[in-house]
């Protein structure tokens, strides 16, 4: 009946965009069943409750008659003055009641709780295996309000109609099959009418407030985003003396809000007033029906009790039913939001037959090649045109040219963040597109131009190129990038946390903790995309030093703006205007005369006029 682990589950088939709450429910539906055997026993527990709870009011019913009907005798009627029987009948439907009510919350829990979780883990890994332009794209903010509105209200949904939607449909369905057996049948036209009337005025009204719910909630993630934006950029606000300006932007976000939070309350209230009067309504001409029967010597007293008892088990959830069926509709459309993460397109996918970079037993040792690649980011904007050269295993290629050359664009390609538009690039002879994408940034490892890490441990921060390093391989990797002697005078040392995206160390520290953490990883591969720029002219010059001998044996791809880095690579790679335009050695590039020669010489002067 129960089982220990429910697999990660696939998606049954893709999501369409204008998703429809059955869609979203049929979508949810095979995470639950996973567990199916605690799924029927909690619906037995349900079922087991409810015809306990109904059987409660016959009982009473039954008591009420004892003590009212006209006993033949004096001894009949002491032995109806203690119905031992039906007490204790009375008081175990109560527990009973309770018992099958919280045994179905007990089995089903873990139903909910790995529902939840595996539907976000699902999320966080869809969104790990989207391309970078879908993250270039996004706006952090308003995506994780969309997934912790989603995961919260997947247990809510599950909640509603488990433990209240589907056990008012059951108690409604004996409650009248009871009256329709045992009573006139006005009775159970009453009841139905009210139920029919209740339930249309609901769902008309609900609909027409989910819109305002959806506006509520765009406007929500909305000024979330801004508010996230602005303190991700908290420096740069203060730069520019900026903060009533972002006050008043996000005020200006947070009016809409406003205003739209206030339309969905009053809503709100004319839907409850509108509920209220149609259950009064049914009420009153239940209660006048029994009355008119109990008058007419047709019900005894306990059966206008049971008539009451009824109406009251009834109405009272129905009551709420309209809470819950605008909750359920709240939840779905926040679920949908969150599906709908998991039907954007994966740019960048694996072959059905890759294979990995490296057979069991194969080499390290990787050739890098660039064959006639053309890229663009966009249609109307080509970044690369016709680039074409090869990286030899254990050899060391720069590439350099003026800012928006196209320089970084090369280590997008090799990480396969982007496919090529024309030609491919290939390791070791094979196009990247053949391979598993893991097994080709297991092989690579990266120092970026612009350093982000993690709000965690300088220690967490450098361990994170090999997540399974020892102590004494972290330090001997910080101490290669020249920052170990900085960390051990920090108060905490390598406890010693960065700070959101690294804000509480300077451009030059992050930059050695990235150096640190690429060495850390050990790669047959490495990219330096302007490794050294934020570092002095006395630290870039040690660092330089121990990246040369890093990168003995390993092939290399240098990209920088300093041409005093890149001297002592095998071959310079001259980037313009997204060509390949000069290649060679630093010497037979300064002699060609050229644009190398020309960026040499103006380096030179500016490092002068600095001196």
């Amino acid at each position: 009946m129960m089982r220990r682990n429910a697999p990660t589950m696939a998606l049954p088939g893709p999501i369409p965009d204008n998703r429809h709450d059955w869609q979203t429910i049929r979508t949810l539906l095979p995470y639950l069943w996973a567990w199916k055997g605690r799924v029927v026993f909690a619906l037995c527990c349900l079922l087991l409750a409810k015809l306990t709870n109904v059987a409660v009011p016959l009982v009473f019913k039954d008591i009420i008659d004892t003590f009212t009907l006209p006993a033949a005798n004096k001894m009949e009627q002491a032995l109806l003055l203690v119905p031992l029987g039906l007490l204790a009948a009375y008081g175990a439907l109560r527990f009973s009641t309770a018992l099958f009510t919280e045994l179905r919350e007990i089995f089903f829990a873990r139903v909910t709780q790995r529902a939840v979780r595996t539907i976000t883990l699902q999320v966080f890994e869809h969104l790990h295996a989207l391309s970078l332009r879908f993250h270039l794209d996004r706006q952090t903010g308003g995506l994780t309000r969309d997934i912790e509105r989603g995961t919260r209200s997947i247990g809510s949904l599950i909640s509603y109609t488990l433990y209240s939607i589907l056990p008012t449909l059951v108690e409604i369905t004996l409650v009248l099959g009871i009256l329709a057996f045992r009573y006139d049948r006005d009775f159970t036209l009453i009841t139905v009418s009210t139920l029919v009337i209740y339930v249309i005025f609901t769902i008309i009204v609900t609909n027409w407030r989910t819109v305002l719910r959806r506006e509520v909630n765009e406007l929500d993630s909305a000024a979330n985003v801004r508010a996230v934006d602005s303190l991700i950029n908290f420096e740069t606000v203060k730069y520019f003396n900026n903060e009533r300006w972002e006050h008043d932007r996000y005020d200006e976000q947070m009016q809409k809000w406003e205003a739209a939070q206030i339309r969905s309350q009053i809503s709100l209230s004319w839907l409850n007033l509108g509920q209220s009067m149609i259950i009064a309504s049914g009420v009153s001409l239940m209660m006048w029906r029994a009355a008119v029967g109990v008058a007419a010597g047709n019900m005894t007293v306990g059966d206008i009790v049971l008539v009451n008892a009824f109406l009251i088990q009834l109405y009272m959830p129905l009551n709420h039913l309209g809470v819950l069926y605008r909750e359920i509709r709240q939840s779905l459309t926040d679920i949908e939001r969150m599906f709908a993460l998991l039907n954007r397109n994966r740019e960048i996918q694996d072959a059905p037959d890759a294979r990995p970079l490296f057979a069991i037993g194969e080499s390290g040792a990787c050739e890098i090649e660039f064959e006639r690649v053309g890229f663009a980011y966009e249609a109307n904007r080509q970044i690369l045109f016709d680039v074409d050269f090869r990286v030899g295993a254990g050899k060391t290629v720069a590439v350099v040219g003026h800012s928006g050359s196209g320089k970084s664009t090369l280590a997008r390609l090799l990480f396969r963040f982007y496919d090529t538009t024309s030609g491919s690039v290939k390791i070791n002879g094979s196009d990247l597109r053949a391979l598993q994408q893991t097994s080709v940034r297991a092989a690579i490892g990266i120092v970026p131009q612009d350093t982000v890490l993690f709000n965690d441990t300088i220690f967490y921060n450098i361990q994170y190129g090999r997540p399974a390093a020892p102590r004494e391989e972290v330090i001997a990797a910080a101490k290669a990038a020249h920052i170990h002697d900085f960390i051990e005078k920090l108060p905490d040392g390598y406890q010693t946390r960065v700070g959101e995206r690294g804000l509480k160390l300077s451009g030059g520290e992050k930059q050695r903790v990235a150096i640190a953490r690429a060495l850390l990883k050990n790669p047959p591969i490495l990219i330096f995309d302007e490794a050294t720029s934020a570092l002095d002219s006395k630290t870039e010059k040690a660092i330089q030093e121990e990246l040369e001998q890093v990168a003995v044996g390993r092939t290399t791809l240098i990209i920088a703006h300093r041409l005093s880095t890149v001297m002592n690579a095998d071959e310079i790679l001259v980037l313009d205007s997204g060509r390949i335009v000069e290649r060679g050695t630093h010497r037979a590039l300064l002699e060609s005369g050229g644009l190398y020669s020309q960026m040499w010489a103006l380096q030179q002067q500016e490092r002068l006029i600095d001196v």
